[in-house]
């Protein structure tokens, strides 16, 4: 159901591509988990961008202040702003919002798959109702979203799809093995996707963060992780390199000079070692 100022509640390296317009003509952009982190930032950069945002949180509240700030924003240029307050980690989510944004009359060009979250801890003292449903949003919701947009961008050969991985997704992560586990389904999903939209003119990028300053590590209940003592970057440093990509069509964007040398190194480390290294970071430290 429609409500009060369009927000809607739900229940429950390559080019840019021949013939695939710049960035300025397209006008609907769909985002979800945009309310923090990456996804807000991600947000700020779309503004930029189209006319149209379709914004995606579990939030109403945060959404409707979200809306407020940048259709008053004039940095924007008068940019539309419809949200949907939605828990996307049900498996009838994704059919609901597809269903929820042709409502709203939108033909999404651009699809920005961020929602997700992680969990720390070993894995058999983990609840498994907490995993399962960090599986269905990290993986399932993000899978299905893709299916049902992108057969519209590909019916019109025109989108643009960025899915959120993680430097994770090149490395097993003990204790958040799940959560490392989805984010290299994701990277693996999204080039083998690139490769079959690339004769419809549709780009598919996979942004992989490192460690970067938001809620995340809040949520996965890291607080004492080494790695969060090696340096992080700022959510909008990784949102400008991830938009910036996105809009070129690289096929994956690793965020940061210093992840990007990591992950080359991984790629040549035994993979013995790179477990271990990579237990020793996620541990707490100890006194």
């Amino acid at each position: 159901m429609l409500g009060r100022g369009g927000s809607l509640r739900v229940g429950g390296n390559q080019n840019n591509l021949i013939g695939v317009p710049p960035m300025k003509a397209f006008d609907t952009a769909l985002i979800t988990g945009a309310s923090l982190g990456i996804g807000l930032e991600l947000t700020r950069q779309a503004a930029k961008d189209h006319r149209r945002l379709i914004l995606v949180a579990r939030s109403a509240a945060s959404l409707g202040e979200l809306k407020r700030a940048l259709e008053s924003d004039a940095r924007y240029d008068g940019v539309k702003v419809d949200v949907v307050a939605m828990d996307l980690a049900r498996l009838d989510a994704p059919q609901e919002l597809f269903a929820a944004v042709t409502a709203l009359g939108a033909e999404v060009e651009t699809l920005v798959n961020n929602a997700g979250y992680g969990l720390y801890g070993r894995f058999l003292e983990l609840d498994a109702k907490d995993d399962a449903k960090m599986l269905l949003l990290n993986m399932i919701a993000l899978t299905e979203i893709t299916r049902l947009f992108a057969r519209g961008m590909a019916a019109r050969r025109r989108g643009r799809i960025l899915n959120v991985a993680s430097t994770a997704a090149f490395q097993p992560g003990p204790l958040m093995a799940t959560y490392f586990a989805t984010k290299a389904y994701v990277l693996s999903f999204s080039e083998a996707l690139g490769s079959e939209l690339r004769d419809a003119n549709v780009t598919v990028t996979a942004l992989c963060p490192g460690p970067t300053r938001s809620g995340f590590q809040e949520r996965a209940q890291m607080a004492g992780s080494r790695i969060l003592k090696l340096g992080m970057m700022d959510a909008e440093a990784v949102a400008a390199q991830g938009w910036k990509g996105l809009t070129r069509g690289k096929p994956v964007v690793i965020t940061g000079a210093a992840n990007r040398l990591l992950v080359n190194a991984l790629r040549l480390m035994p993979r013995a070692w790179v477990t271990r290294v990579s237990r020793f970071v996620s541990e707490r430290k100890t006194a």
